[in-house]
């Protein structure tokens, strides 16, 4: 009888197990567990019941039970079944005290042992499945702290360096800025920001491609980082410039020749995808104490410094003082007026006769922009016009020199003098947007005035500078009639083999060279030479900054054609300029 409700209990929990294997088919894994767990427990209380009660071999299941409850399902569940088994416990001794059920020791067999196994080896398997996954866990947790130690680092690392070159970058030279800066007062040394920048960076990219610039960069990188010591550090501060950390002795000359190496480093020749590339680059550079002990201010006198750099002519280096702070202070100043006095008009055009040696005859005028202050001051075009091209202003303002000057040239035609011409000079940024045609084309119609009556002025730097575009824009305003002439000339790359290609008619030669021409047999022999292949290759010379006869007559002898300067008037304002051709035309009896 014992052996058919055993039987009886076993099929049952059979069945359940066919049960929970059907919802983990589907996929309903809390289903299928609680199935799983419920039946099984149920089926050991049954067993528990109908044999020994408490002291059954079957109780010995339930630690098993509570082990795959803990593994297979979540809290909830692993309570729900650890009271349940509780109850069953429970259960099984009360009605066993109430006689209810009356427990069947049996004798021993070796069914019994073989059961009892089972439950030992079922549990064992349980425990070391879950130990086993906890040790997996563990590991995973494990690889993944290093992971994220790793990734961690990686992140750091570049947020404090540069992905193309590895340098440190702005963020983290200031940290190295200050820990140097500790050190060094500790030492009682000087700590040193060199800025550099690259002179010839662009052409590189727009030439070869963003890639040849990128591995300029890096072999750029290589080769300075081969001339640094311990404690001297390389920054990618940005775009094409660096900035270098090192500390020196301010008795010394280290920081002279450390700057003279990172120039001559810059200087080198490189093999970039197959082509042999050149830079150049200017450095300014500020030291801490003296200058300052902040970062960000260090950097912005040295920026100041390379700046200076590039003005004395590129390649070079320039230490920063107090004066070129005060001179960027008074162009930012300058810079803030410059537009205002745009929009007000606060501009003037001052006129220079330009005059035929020979005959004394005034033929054409230059106009000379002006910028008046209200103290009676002026401020000098070299510090504005450059202002004016940095800050975009340029073109707005050279088409207003156009249209007033050539108003006034048509004014003075009206007046009588028929034949006058207007000169006006050119800046290369009025040629970058190609609108420049439009904006002299314009003005000629507003003002009623013939494109013969028009000369520009180009400095000879300009005519070096996008040779292609400029060129095109220089031939259809020769074909309008518009003159072209060459200023400045002597202080550039005096390359005359360009004016054939800007169809220039006069040059104009500097007047550095006019002001001492008496008492210098080189400047004579320099002046001849270029008025002579001036000549040669059909062009008139105008000699700038007469101020005596006898630099005149010199002139003469040489040949020269036309002349400019004060022996004959300063630049005047209109209504000075008009009263002296008129006291002009009177002495002279005609214009």
């Amino acid at each position: 009888m014992a052996r058919n409700i055993t039987f009886f209990i076993i099929a049952a929990g059979l069945t359940c197990l066919i049960a929970a294997f059907v919802f983990a088919y589907k996929q309903k894994v809390l289903a299928s567990a609680s199935t799983l767990l419920v039946s099984l427990s149920t089926m050991l209380f049954a067993l528990a019941a109908t044999g020994a009660g408490s002291f059954d071999i079957a109780i010995l299941g339930y630690p098993t039970l509570i082990i795959f409850a803990a593994i297979l399902g979540g809290v909830g569940l692993f309570l729900t079944l650890l009271s349940f088994i509780t109850l069953q416990c429970v259960l099984i001794v009360g009605l066993s005290l109430q006689g209810v059920i009356t427990p069947h020791i049996p004798s021993t067999s070796w069914e019994h042992l073989i059961f009892t196994l089972v439950i030992f080896i079922v549990t064992g398997f349980s425990v070391y499945i879950l130990v086993r996954d906890i040790k997996d866990l563990m590991t995973s947790l494990q690889g993944e702290n290093i992971k994220v130690a790793q990734s961690r680092t990686q992140i750091q690392h570049l947020a404090h360096h540069d992905s193309l070159t590895n340098l440190p970058n702005r963020l983290y030279g200031e940290t190295l800025f200050n820990l140097s800066l500790r050190e060094c007062e500790e030492s009682g040394q000087s700590l040193a920001l060199l800025f550099i920048d690259l002179d010839n960076f662009k052409p590189i990219n727009d030439a070869l491609g963003h890639a040849a610039g990128d591995q300029l960069l890096k072999s750029l990188t290589e080769q300075l980082n081969e001339i640094l010591l311990p404690r001297q550090y390389l920054i990618r501060f940005g775009g094409d410039e660096f900035l270098v950390i090192a500390p020196f002795n301010p008795q010394s000359d280290e920081l002279t020749s450390l700057a003279n190496s990172l120039i001559g480093q810059c200087a080198s020749v490189f093999d970039i995808f197959q082509n042999q590339v050149t830079v150049s680059a200017s450095l300014g550079t500020a030291s801490a104490p003296k200058d300052g002990t902040d970062f960000k201010q260090l950097c912005r006198k040295a920026d100041i410094a390379m700046y200076k750099a590039k003005q004395d002519g590129r390649n070079t280096y320039h230490h920063y003082d107090e004066s070129l702070d005060k001179a960027s202070e008074n162009k930012f100043k300058m810079l803030q007026l410059l537009r205002p006095a745009l929009s007000e008009q606060q501009f003037e055009l001052h006129y220079q006769p330009i005059v035929e040696l020979k005959s004394g005859n005034i033929n054409t005028l230059e106009a000379l922009l002006r910028w008046p202050q209200p103290d009676g001051s002026m401020i000098p075009p070299d510090l504005f016009i450059p202002l004016a091209e940095s800050s975009g202003l340029i073109n707005e303002l050279g088409s207003w020199v156009v249209r007033q000057a050539t108003q006034f040239c048509a004014q003075l035609r009206q007046q009588g003098h028929s034949d006058i011409r207007i000169a006006v000079n050119l800046s290369v940024m009025q040629f970058k947007d190609g609108q420049l045609q439009r904006t002299i084309e314009s003005a000629l119609y507003e003002a009623g005035l013939p494109p013969e009556a028009l000369e520009l002025e180009l400095t000879e730097s300009l005519l070096i500078d996008e040779t292609e575009q400029i060129q095109k824009q220089l031939a259809s305003l020769s074909k309008l009639g518009i003159t072209i002439a060459i200023d400045d000339f002597g202080t550039g790359y005096s390359n005359l083999g360009y004016l054939r290609n800007f169809n220039a008619s006069k040059l104009k030669v500097d007047r550095s060279f006019i002001s001492p021409l008496c008492f210098s047999e080189h400047d004579e022999s320099l002046v001849g030479a270029i008025i002579n292949m001036a000549a040669s290759l059909g062009l008139k010379t105008v000699a700038e900054g007469i101020e005596d006869d006898e630099t005149l007559q010199k002139l003469l002898s040489l040949g020269c054609d036309i002349g400019q300067g004060y022996y004959w008037s300063k630049p005047l304002p209109e209504n000075a300029l008009i009263e002296y051709l008129l006291n002009r035309n009177t002495l002279s009896g005609g214009f």
